[in-house]
């Protein structure tokens, strides 16, 4: 290869120093604050803390959607119980509505069949990821969260570098093994200059049905730790519910009414 000129126009490499052009949405999308939902792994709760936390700001009077940018292993739509195919007109797609009315795109309400493998690579889910940012009839909305995508691949940065993300909300577990992986979504996040409003544990504990009693499930904690480290706030801990996991399977999510996010919502405003 020979030694880069930093004239992006001129060369055809795919390299790190190239910043595709931000991406414009639809003429009648009019989004005020965007928010992703990132954690350095897989299986840690951030779909869950998406839809609770759109659930909960479209209860204190927002207007919210949802994009679902886990294009490999997406979960809003049946968290929502939503089953119906997106559809569109020559300008754009119009997202699904749940019951509250947050409006929902996700790669599942285009397939086939909801467990149809999604077997692409890198720039095709970076293209259709910018798809549902451009060519979405998002409307006016006070929030849209983005569902990230898992780890920081190639994907996650082309989210950051053609979607205006206004901030990012860090999710983890008590885990050793989680803190540490979470902690390069938190570099990757401060290296591109976006704020993080805060880390948000989930799995945190079990609260006992009889007596109320809070047992931890890791014998050592490290969500603490890792706010200090990194200089975030803890702004939510999460317990393992069988109310709020059952919600999630049955579709129901909307009607869970714990408020578990308000000291999040807060940072977010």
């Amino acid at each position: 290869m020979s030694e880069c000129s930093h004239d992006c126009s001129s060369c055809s490499q795919d390299c790190a120093s190239r910043v595709p052009e931000p991406a414009v949405p639809t003429a009648d999308t009019k989004i005020k604050k965007i928010v992703g939902v990132l954690s350095g792994k897989g299986g840690v709760g951030k779909s869950m803390v998406s839809s609770l936390l759109a659930v909960e700001l479209v209860e204190q009077g927002y207007s919210v959607g949802i994009m679902d940018a886990d294009i490999t292993g997406p979960s809003i739509p049946k968290m929502f119980g939503l089953n119906q195919q997106l559809y569109g007109d020559e300008q754009g797609i119009f997202p699904a509505v749940t019951t509250l009315g947050i409006k929902v795109v996700s790669i599942n309400m285009m397939l086939e069949n909801e467990d149809d493998a999604v077997l692409w690579r890198g720039p095709i889910l970076g293209g259709l990821i910018k798809q549902f940012y451009t060519e979405v009839h998002w409307g006016e909305l006070d929030y849209l969260i983005i569902d990230m995508p898992p780890g920081t691949s190639d994907v996650a940065i082309s989210i950051i570098q053609q979607i205006p993300v206004d901030q990012f909300v860090m999710v983890t577990t008590p885990s050793k093994l989680v803190s540490m992986v979470v902690g390069k979504a938190i570099n990757m996040a401060k290296q591109v200059n976006k704020p993080i409003a805060g880390l948000v544990e989930n799995m945190a504990y079990v609260k006992c049905e009889n007596c109320g009693h809070e047992m931890m499930i890791y014998r050592n904690d490290e969500t603490e730790a890792t706010a200090e480290k990194y200089e975030l706030d803890l702004v939510a801990k999460l317990p393992i519910d069988p109310e709020l996991a059952n919600d999630a399977d049955e579709g129901n999510i909307e009607s869970y009414k714990a408020g578990l996010l308000k000291d999040l919502i807060e940072k977010l405003k």
